[in-house]
């Protein structure tokens, strides 16, 4: 779920170019009309009674499970704020620059404090980070984030793309919401893609991509990249249907798998398009089942991949 979602998502008119675009792709897409059911790879499902959603999940006493298939952060390869090592290869995104940013933290539960503490977004004030939800089994959002980023900055650097995380769990909590704005900014990304899984009740399924609303206030000013954004989350829930199968969320978006928002720090204080993909519901066993699938998430990051992609080649 969205690190700086302090409140439930409620569902906001989009643009009709931005449905309409999603909807030409499904047409496409076997598999629009509902998910599919795990294929059986990483930890089995978990059982049913998950709590409702909440803007953070309760903090563990001990370290939280690794599902089978699961890398951990320290096996993972490169720091956080580079890409691989070795030469990049020419590619279709050569030139162009990537920011993936993984939800949460995985050490966020032991710095309550810090994360707590509210930073400027513009508009307000919002909590640094939270915890972000977890599996009934406790496979955390911080671990699946970390590991679709893994294999999407692959992906995208095969492409030939300069790619860069926000962090790597190689720090002991954050970046806070305002860092994470500030590190595409920086960077002068051509796309920034936040990775997360939302925590909503049970029967509650599917993804959606989250696009900055037209903000400005403070030290936020969207109007130059909301309709950049939305080009980018159309493309992104687009392919995402196609690669996975699984359908747009049927409690927010009307079924479009977009949401428009102007209440995230992430997005607010964006000056590169941005969006934010919830990749399903951790709370929902069926949907538990396939985050929790290594070979699921290989389609996820794929998805990811390919709607970042066809963006950024236009």
């Amino acid at each position: 779920m969205p690190y700086d979602d302090s409140l439930p998502p409620t569902r906001r008119a989009r643009p009709l170019s931005v449905a309409a675009a999603l909807a030409a792709v499904c047409l496409t897409a076997a598999g629009c009309g509902g998910g599919p059911e795990a294929d059986g790879a990483g930890a089995a499902p978990p059982g049913p009674g998950a709590d409702a959603a909440s803007s953070t999940a309760p903090t563990p006493a001990g370290k939280q499970p690794e599902p089978s298939g699961t890398a951990s952060p320290s096996d993972s390869g490169a720091g956080a704020d580079s890409g691989s090592a070795k030469p990049l290869p020419k590619g279709p995104l050569t030139g162009r620059t990537v920011v993936i940013d993984p939800g949460h933290n995985p050490r966020n539960r032991d710095h309550t404090r810090e994360i707590n503490e509210k930073v400027d977004i513009g508009t307000g004030r919002k909590e640094c980070d939270t915890t972000g939800t977890s599996t009934d089994d406790g496979y955390a959002e911080a671990r699946f984030t970390l590991d679709v980023s893994h294999r999407l900055r692959t992906l995208l650097e095969a492409e030939g793309a300069r790619v860069r995380l926000t962090h790597d769990a190689d720090r002991p909590f954050g970046p806070c919401i305002d860092e994470r704005a500030r590190i595409g900014n920086e960077a002068k990304a051509d796309a920034v893609v936040s990775v997360h899984a939302d925590g909503s009740a049970v029967g509650n399924r599917g993804f959606h991509v989250i696009l900055p609303a037209g903000v400005k206030g403070g030290g936020a000013d969207t109007s130059k990249i909301v309709k950049s954004s939305a080009d980018l989350g159309a493309r992104i829930a687009g392919h995402f249907v196609r690669t996975t199968g699984s359908a747009p969320s049927n409690y927010i978006g009307g079924n479009t798998g977009l949401d428009t928002r102007n209440d995230l720090g992430g997005l607010n204080l964006s000056t590169v398009p941005k969006v934010f993909v919830e990749c399903g519901n951790m709370r929902d066993p069926k949907d538990a089942a396939l985050l929790t699938s290594a070979s699921w998430r290989q389609k996820a990051a794929q998805g990811l991949a390919d709607g970042i992609t066809s963006y950024l080649k236009g």
